[in-house]
């Protein structure tokens, strides 16, 4: 069941993915809560949520409410993290579904249009140029984890810094 291979029209294929996106992100939410009720005596889960990536979401969600779910939709890496937070600091019904709603809705809409037509283009051009393809794909993989590491050593140096000032 490859999406690039459906015959849809977007519209069904909006459905799809949304139907999918409110299955996986509410059933996030709904371990988050019942982590809240005792499932966090789980190894797995413990482990999971005493992270400093799942302590972050959770501060976020604290921070900035409801708003923060609706963003994740549009962020890659903690969408999952973010919604079972919600869940596990007890975020109300009221306010978390009306951003599933939205954020999940504009998670579709770039998956069935914009996300499926960048993979088909990915895919003609590597049927065209298979080496090109992957080259470049490297190449671009690789400025991303320079990126990163970049970044980090960034943070490093400046958290001596800010930890001697203090």
């Amino acid at each position: 069941m490859n999406p690039l291979n459906w015959s849809f029209p977007i519209a069904v294929t909006w459905l799809i993915l949304f139907g999918i996106i409110l299955a996986r992100a509410g059933g996030t939410f709904l371990l988050g809560r019942l982590a809240r009720k005792g499932i966090r005596r789980i190894e797995r889960i413990d482990t999971i949520m005493s992270g400093p990536k799942y302590r972050k979401a959770e501060a976020m969600i604290e921070r900035f409410g409801a708003p923060v779910i609706a963003v994740s939709f549009l962020m890659i890496g903690v969408q999952t993290v973010l919604n079972l937070a919600a869940g596990t600091s007890g975020m109300s019904y009221r306010r978390y579904l009306p951003a599933l709603v939205v954020g999940g809705s504009l998670w579709a809409l770039i998956y069935s249009t914009v996300g499926l037509i960048g993979f088909k283009a990915l895919a003609t051009a590597y049927q065209a140029e298979p080496g090109l393809t992957i080259g470049l794909g490297a190449v671009f993989g690789l400025a991303i984890l320079g990126l990163f590491i970049g970044l980090k050593k960034k943070d490093e140096q400046t958290e001596p810094a800010a930890n001697g000032t203090a």
